[in-house]
């Protein structure tokens, strides 16, 4: 099922919740009675959708939309699409969005930085003169993040492993696929992911889900390590790493989750592990040959779709300001991601 089929619903979706302001869950410290924290102060361009990465994706879900149907009007809300990333990504609100970045360093630290890199590469990759203006305006907030990472990663010893933002497989994963590092950032994203991942086996996957989780711990780190191994090799570290894919045994992770509550904001969350899972699993089924665990892949790729896509547009807050952008990536073939 391609994304064109969900295009219209999905932009009216994005619009809506970029250009939406309240309800906002800043994640700012305030330092003094003075201090102006209004979401639209604090982030100019991405002050809505609930909080800051939750916009920056969205407005990446927006983009990738247009660059689907050529920019042109055979997206419904093309005209109105263009005009609303026109007021929001603009060299000003840029400017400040990445001296903010600047000066908290550790805000939205390894997420939100790796959706504002693939939200640049979107833009770079529509081309045209919308997405070459949107891309220009992006550059020092991607400069920015380029420079946080390179100074986070030596201090970095061990990975976050569970299923929520901070999740590092995950994070890190997005931005080697952004392609806007530098080749020294690059290099030392790829070189970290090693350090922490080479050599893991027998993931503990029985563990999962937690009770929040919208990323897989395990997926997560078997599709870091898919970007930065050879496919032979890749295949056999898999092995060891999930042996149950081989052998046929039970493997959680290969299982939908039950979502007893989907209004529950945290209960919620698994919602979207259905489709981050579903976009993971495509990626590890499409790096391995064929065989009993491509297969397995393949055929809980398309349950956890099955399960998250009816979820994606429900007129409740809580999962219309962030669903969408885990539905498109998980119906976008793995070399379009």
């Amino acid at each position: 099922m391609p994304l064109s089929t969900h295009a219209d619903r999905f932009a009216r979706l994005a619009l809506a919740n970029i250009t939406r302001e309240y309800p906002n869950f800043p994640a700012h410290l305030i330092t003094s009675a003075d201090e102006a924290h209004a979401p639209r102060a604090l982030h100019p361009a991405f002050y809505g959708a609930y909080d800051w990465h939750s916009s920056v994706h969205m407005h990446w879900l927006l983009v990738r939309l247009l660059r689907r149907h050529g920019g042109t009007p055979a997206l419904p809300e093309s005209a109105r699409a263009v005009a609303v990333l026109d007021r929001h990504l603009t060299p000003g609100n840029l400017a400040v969005e990445a001296a903010y970045l600047r000066a908290h360093p550790s805000f939205e630290r390894p997420y939100g930085w790796a959706w504002l890199l693939v939200l640049a590469a979107e833009c770079r990759a529509l081309g045209g003169e919308n997405g070459a203006r949107w891309a220009a305006a992006l550059e020092p907030a991607v400069a920015a993040v380029d420079g946080l990472l390179a100074g986070w990663l030596p201090k970095a010893t061990y990975p976050v492993r569970h299923g929520n933002h901070p999740n590092s497989a995950f994070a890190l994963g997005l931005a080697l696929d952004s392609g806007e590092l530098s080749a020294e950032t690059d290099s030392a994203v790829r070189e970290r992911l090693l350090a922490w991942f080479a050599d893991d086996h027998d993931a503990p996957a029985h563990w999962e889900p937690s009770g929040q989780d919208f990323l897989s711990p395990a997926l997560s780190e078997a599709d870091a390590v898919r970007r930065v191994l050879p496919a032979e090799r890749f295949a056999a570290w898999l092995d060891r790493f999930l042996p149950a894919l081989r052998t046929g045994a039970p493997c959680a992770p290969l299982d939908v989750p039950v979502v007893s509550d989907h209004a529950d904001p945290q209960i919620g969350h698994l919602l979207g592990l259905t489709l981050s899972r579903a976009a993971a699993l495509r990626s590890l089924a499409d790096a391995l040959p064929d065989g009993p665990a491509r297969a397995r892949l393949t055929a809980a790729a398309e349950a956890h779709l099955a399960a998250g896509l009816p979820a994606v547009e429900r007129g409740d807050f809580t999962t219309d300001h962030w669903l969408a952008t885990f539905a498109a990536l998980a119906l976008d073939p793995a070399g379009e991601r």
